[in-house]
């Protein structure tokens, strides 16, 4: 089976949402949402959700599963949102305790912030699989980005977040703590082994030089043939050069410090203080 995939552009942030569903049935799974944040203001909005969630009433849709494909820099999650809204079990590596423990460190959040990934409803490993409806889905630990990356492979579909790009735009930064150059040649070859005309799903897009309109599918074949970072042979030690080098360039997310606090959290916002009121640390000269 092929599973139908609607796609949710938010160009505030490029991210790419999908929903995803088995087309025998009425079950569908929501991939890597957006709830809408303000940093100037402190303030978030919930129109980026509310968006899908109109789409998926209309539809009839079941949500079953609300999956992220790691711990997102570059927006801040709104699965528990959705999850009131719509329910479905939130997913994710579970590699997320790595990413727990290194950012409950940066952000001083001390032992009342479990480490364990219990903040989700279910941790995936590599070779692990779950349905959706009767679509099965299967998991691959693609780690370099961050040490949590998946990928979802859902029957000819493959949800990659941050770790490829379009082909005319390469791959994912790898400068993040936990991030490795060398990892993340090694997990896209894993995804490049995938069958040619696997369709790629990619989780952001930021218009390459010469393109003027936003894109988000690709395949395999395509990837390998044409990927301007690892496609037509690139061998290892150009790509981790040419990443390093890259990375070096390249500017912290807009909404890194917000976005690290609230998704290792599964989208959850830290604990009101004692006034009632939440608040996200800046953690100076330390990211």
């Amino acid at each position: 089976m092929s599973p139908e995939v609607k796609a949710f552009f938010d160009e505030a942030t490029n991210t790419v949402s999908y929903v995803v569903r088995d087309p025998m049935s009425k079950k569908a799974a929501i991939i890597d949402s957006v709830l809408d944040f303000d940093y100037a203001s402190g303030h978030t909005d919930t129109r980026s959700a509310d968006e899908i969630i109109a789409w998926v009433k209309e539809q009839e849709f079941e949500i079953e599963w609300l999956l992220e494909t790691h711990v997102h820099a570059d927006h801040l999650s709104a699965a528990p949102y959705l999850q009131k809204h719509l329910g479905g079990k939130i997913g994710i590596g579970e590699k997320i305790k790595v990413v727990q423990d290194t950012f409950g460190k940066v952000f001083n959040e001390g032992t009342e912030f479990q480490r364990d990934g219990s903040q989700f409803d279910q941790l995936f490993k590599q070779g692990d699989s779950f349905h959706i409806g009767q679509l099965r889905g299967d998991v691959l630990h693609t780690p370099g980005h961050t040490p949590a990356c998946l990928t979802y492979v859902i029957e000819d579909a493959a949800f990659v977040g941050d770790t490829l790009f379009m082909p005319d735009f390469g791959t994912a930064r790898c400068d993040f703590p936990g991030g490795s150059a060398e990892t993340l040649y090694d997990s896209v070859q894993k995804i490049l082994a995938l069958p040619d005309e696997t369709r790629i799903f990619v989780g952001h897009d930021y218009k390459a030089p010469g393109r003027d309109v936003y894109a988000w599918e690709s395949t395999v074949g395509e990837q390998k043939a044409k990927n301007i970072h690892v496609g037509g042979g690139h061998d290892k030690s150009d790509f981790v050069k040419m990443r390093t080098e890259r990375d070096a360039t390249l500017a912290m997310p807009r909404l890194i410090v917000p976005s690290l606090q609230v998704n290792m959290r599964a989208g959850q916002m830290p604990p009101a203080e004692d006034n009632g009121t939440v608040y996200l640390k800046v953690p100076v000269n330390k990211l």
